[in-house]
């Protein structure tokens, strides 16, 4: 079995920078994170002394990890974060449990082994996961030191995590088809960062849908966002241009959809009147915006109380089989996406 030492000779540096490294002690530099992670990633490295210590002591205390960005007001109040906490929050409030939130910066080292001993928490859920430089490091440390965790709407090709998710690509695919269903063939996606999977997810299903009516992909059909409204507010101005080549759109998140709807209005063009939208989420604006928001309804909270549940019984070594579900999704049809809209600008 691979030591410390060993990942110091082979990364070219001392037994102290590795225990740096892992223990996020700053500053590092770049370079010399790279060059340890490599080394222990070569050698299957992994620090055990986390687990031993869980063997001796509970805290009671399971830890939901969240992104920090800090020029992102107000995050925990979206729809989506506040309905999965509050999942998790029921979950372990029943098991006599606590609650802590961790904020994970995005341009951070990641390290979520860490949180175990610094933090005192038993168990983790993370929030927010994407396909970057070291996630996925950090998260087959977590899995290959049998922590318990659980990731929520996020998963890994080729990979054994255990995740809760959602099934994305039917849920767009539901979408997709009920524009095509209300006879409108020319529809723009709005997606999210290529790096979360429900993005992916939502792209092969905006595809199928395409494909069962042999239509094809439009390259110029698609626009991503970062699931903000402020993003979709932004994309507004580059769909403006050209919305007159098409009729519909499909946006990967509600906010999304309203920023774009927002967007959209400032240059004239108006929802119901020049283009039917869908959204994504089901999130409580949908039912309160005019016209009412068509969107897929996702069960966050269900997710949340799913996810603390694994993490608990794996604390509790009432589980041991890799835990990897996805629940289904359902079209909830509004106003938005009536297919009476008058093109008043033909």
């Amino acid at each position: 079995m691979a030591t410390r030492k060993d990942v110091a000779k082979l990364a070219g540096v001392s037994e102290a920078t590795v225990s740096r490294v892992f223990n996020n002690i700053l500053p590092l530099k770049q370079e010399t994170k790279e060059k340890v992670l490599q080394a222990a990633k070569q050698l299957h490295y992994y620090p055990n002394t986390l687990a031993q210590n869980l063997a001796t002591s509970k805290s009671h205390t399971i830890g939901v990890i969240v992104p920090y960005l800090p020029k992102v007001r107000h995050l925990l109040s979206t729809y989506y974060f506040s309905e999965i906490i509050s999942g998790i929050g029921d979950q372990l409030a029943s098991a006599n449990y606590g609650l802590q939130l961790i904020f994970q910066p995005q341009d951070q080292f990641r390290n979520y082994t860490q949180f175990f001993s610094s933090k005192k928490i038993d168990g983790c859920i993370i929030l927010g996961s994407h396909d970057v430089d070291g996630e996925k490091f950090a998260i087959e440390e977590l899995h290959r030191l049998d922590l318990p965790y659980c990731l929520i709407n996020q998963t890994f090709q080729t990979s054994h995590f255990h995740y809760i998710d959602a099934k994305h690509q039917e849920g767009s695919y539901q979408a997709v088809s009920h524009l095509l269903e209300q006879g409108f063939e020319r529809i723009i996606f709005l997606n999210g960062p290529k790096t979360y999977s429900n993005s992916l997810d939502r792209l092969v299903g905006y595809q199928d849908a395409l494909h069962s009516r042999d239509l094809k992909m439009n390259e110029h059909s698609l626009f991503y966002g970062n699931y903000s409204r402020k993003s979709g507010v932004e994309k507004a101005k580059e769909i403006a241009p050209i919305i007159k080549e098409f009729d519909a759109i499909f946006a990967a998140n509600d906010r999304m959809a309203v920023g774009l709807i927002q967007g959209l209005y400032d240059q004239g063009i108006y929802v119901g009147k020049d283009y039917a939208i869908v959204g994504y989420d089901d999130s409580d604006i949908a039912s309160i915006i005019h016209p009412t928001l068509t969107s897929v309804r996702v069960p966050f909270f269900k997710m949340g109380e799913l996810a603390a549940e694994h993490v608990l019984n794996k604390v509790n070594s009432k589980v041991t089989e890799t835990m990897q579900l996805k629940l289904p999704v359902e079209l909830i049809v509004r106003a938005s996406s009536n297919n009476q809209i008058e093109r008043s600008f033909k």
